[in-house]
């Protein structure tokens, strides 16, 4: 939760864009989810769990958002305009990556099913470098807004020591992963490639947010932004993830020879 005490004038512009970017973004997600749900037939038997993985991510993205939404309402007078940050649980949103960052990365390995001897390893070692991403960011992103004006504070320490382990995914993403793609059939190594770059481009945006009270905004335009950035990267890196890892799927059965039945 925040640590500030003190109230923000934020305005309704601010609260209401906020507001409108969090029913988005939990319509996504429950969307996504019955999607995942009753496409998983629609791959062969041996992707399905690709897909099983997909559904609880964006499950467990529209029960946080659900908790984040009623806690933004809560934080936020709308009789006086202004804003409690202390209200605020930041809690929740670290939660949440904190389940599903590893379970996006475990519906990749599933998805390229790239045998136990491979997948096992990777598996784990990314799933220990997606916790630390996160654990290490948390510290950070719950000190007050006073205490991130500078990035060589704590609160830079901690952004800087987050860094290293998302640089460790993306070495395993375009390294290790990159060379296991040569054998998987051309439109997979496609829509890899692109799904790498999604997940740069998601990823990199939760280290772009971060740094924002580095370029001089003033507090109340930096949570607005905060909050609206996090909620887009989040339906992309979730939402629109998991629709890649089904494209991914109905590519690998397709060449593996499996047709859905009518």
């Amino acid at each position: 939760m925040g640590t500030e005490s003190t109230m923000i004038a934020l305005g309704s512009d601010g609260y209401m864009l906020v507001f409108n970017m969090f029913s988005f973004t939990i319509a996504a997600m429950l969307s996504a989810f019955v999607f995942f749900i009753l496409r998983r037939s629609a791959v062969a038997p041996q992707y399905r769990m690709s897909l099983v993985v997909s559904s609880l991510v964006v499950g467990i993205a529209a029960y946080h958002y659900i908790r984040i939404f009623d806690s933004w309402n809560h934080a936020y007078d709308m009789a006086t305009g202004m804003y409690n940050p202390a209200l605020f649980n930041d809690a929740y949103r670290y939660v949440d990556w904190l389940l599903t960052v590893p379970l996006l990365l475990v519906e990749l390995i599933l998805v390229l099913n790239l045998g136990r001897d491979k997948s096992g390893p990777l598996l784990t070692n990314l799933s220990i470098a997606a916790v630390l991403m996160i654990a290490l960011g948390y510290p950070g992103e719950v000190m007050s807004a006073t205490a991130k004006t500078s990035m060589m504070s704590e609160y830079g320490m901690w952004g800087f020591l987050s860094t290293i382990p998302f640089a460790y995914i993306l070495f395993v993403l375009w390294g290790k992963l990159g060379s296991a793609m040569e054998s998987q059939p051309e439109r997979v190594r496609v829509l890899f490639r692109n799904l790498r770059l999604l997940l740069i481009a998601t990823w990199g945006f939760y280290p772009i947010v971060y740094c924002l009270p580095y370029f001089g905004m003033d507090i109340a335009s930096s949570i607005v932004s905060i909050q609206t950035g996090y909620a887009i990267a989040d339906v992309l890196a979730k939402a629109g993830y998991g629709v890649m890892i089904y494209a991914i799927a109905r590519e690998k059965s397709a060449a593996d020879g499996w047709r859905e039945a009518a």
